[in-house]
């Protein structure tokens, strides 16, 4: 009985590690997908935003333009264009992680294999919260983060508003109301492998 049992442990042993590599390779794959289609979007997008009209400024001018009249309208919809048959409402820069990546206007579980998705909120009102899944080509590295990173995100009209981190969390995928609580301008959230929990960044406007 002894050598069945363990034969029996090693094929399971043997099937587990099947498993976990198909698991991984399955995963690559989809990650991959993603940085595809995202950098399709991004290629279209960049070229919508060439199309908009810059920001007017005085000869000579060093001081810095004034902040866009959107922020003084926080109730203002974020304006939206519609790629490929999906609104997008900008662009999320993380030059720490070495990101660039379009962001759709909502979320769903279809949309999250596209692209960071906006979970609620505007970067108008500061409320703005973002998720995506934990593709190393998304925010699979958001853990890596510190504070004082630099993190901005450019609207559909070619504002460009700057962040800073400012803390790190680790919540419970059910915790709807600590996600959404504190006055954070900007929040970016994914879980981990396996779902256990959620890895949270918390960021402030530095561009006031």
């Amino acid at each position: 009985m002894k050598p069945k049992r363990g034969t029996a442990w090693i094929n399971l042993g043997l099937l587990l590690l099947a498993a976990a590599l198909f698991l991984a390779a399955y995963n690559r794959n989809e990650s991959y997908q993603a940085q595809r289609q995202s950098d399709v979007v991004l290629e279209e997008m960049s070229q919508a935003l060439e199309q908009t009209v810059p920001a007017q400024t005085v000869p000579g001018q060093t001081e810095p333009p004034e902040l866009p009249e959107a922020m003084e309208e926080p109730q203002r919809e974020m304006p939206v264009r519609t790629i490929r048959g999906r609104d997008y409402i900008g662009v999320l820069t993380i030059p720490a992680l070495e990101l660039e990546l379009p962001v759709l206007s909502q979320w769903d579980y279809t949309n999250l294999r596209i692209a960071p998705c906006r979970y609620e909120g505007s970067v108008y009102n500061g409320s703005l919260i973002l998720c995506a899944h934990n593709y190393s080509s998304h925010f699979g590295r958001l853990k890596s983060l510190r504070e004082g990173d630099v993190v901005q995100f450019t609207d559909m009209d070619d504002n460009v508003y700057t962040y800073q981190v400012v803390g790190l969390e680790t919540l419970s995928p059910t915790d709807v109301e600590g996600m959404e609580s504190g006055d954070w301008d900007l929040t970016l959230f994914t879980c981990t492998v396996g779902g256990q929990s959620r890895v949270t960044v918390r960021l402030e406007r530095t561009d006031d």
